[in-house]
């Protein structure tokens, strides 16, 4: 049996991630690292409080096999970008990097579609610098879902994001052939997806968008 770290668990993501692994019979433990206690209870939920700061000393001496991390804000609730930045890419690189120092073999990542560290878009390029960075930190396995639209009822109000998602299961049937990836996904697939992905390990780095991602819900 295997314990697994979620980072991002009080998402929308996140919290899928969580609840998949509480029911899955292949993890023993599974420790969260969260600003605030969330209001679960599991006999096999580990809590840890902690951020960006405080995190070496948080999950010091933590053994993992996997770590799952689904961190990330918004430009309009963090509009400084260099905390933007922190949070989106510092966070995720310094999390999957202590998880390897804590055994963790396999490491598994929520970034978007057309992450590209080459873009000169602030927020495609801090998604693709992120993927690299952690891919270079060489853990045995790095499996990178690339999401377009997240389906999903959020806790916090974003209006516009609801119209979007409105849209999206509109068209979602008119994304055919190479045009797939721009699918909207549940939040709650990519999750399943993101733990299935863990028992079906085999490339050293693999991209996940759409297709992908919805195969492994078989």
């Amino acid at each position: 049996m295997k314990k697994a770290i979620v980072y991002g668990a009080s998402g929308l993501v996140g919290s899928y991630i969580l609840e998949t692994l509480l029911n899955n019979a292949n993890y023993e433990q599974v420790t969260i690292v969260v600003r605030a206690a969330i209001n679960i209870q599991h006999p096999k939920l580990k809590t840890l409080i902690g951020d960006f700061n405080s995190l070496p000393e948080v999950v010091k001496g933590i053994q993992v096999d996997e770590v799952f991390i689904a961190l990330g804000t918004t430009q309009k609730k963090t509009p400084d970008k260099k905390l933007y930045y922190q949070i989106d890419h510092d966070y995720p690189v310094l999390a999957a990097k202590l998880a390897k120092e804590n055994g963790a073999k396999a490491v598994f990542l929520v970034s978007a579609i057309g992450a590209n560290a080459k873009s000169s878009i602030f927020y495609t390029k801090m998604k693709g610098e992120t993927e690299q960075d952690i891919i270079n930190l060489n853990l045995d396995h790095t499996h990178i879902f690339r999401p377009s639209m997240i389906l999903g009822d959020r806790k916090e109000s974003r209006p516009l994001e609801k119209v979007f998602i409105g849209i999206f299961k509109f068209i979602n049937p008119l994304f055919v052939g190479g045009m797939k990836k721009y699918k909207g996904i549940e939040a709650s697939d990519i999750a399943k997806a993101m733990v299935n992905s863990a028992n079906q390990l085999s490339e050293k780095v693999k991209i996940l968008h759409w297709e992908e991602m919805n195969a492994l819900l078989k």
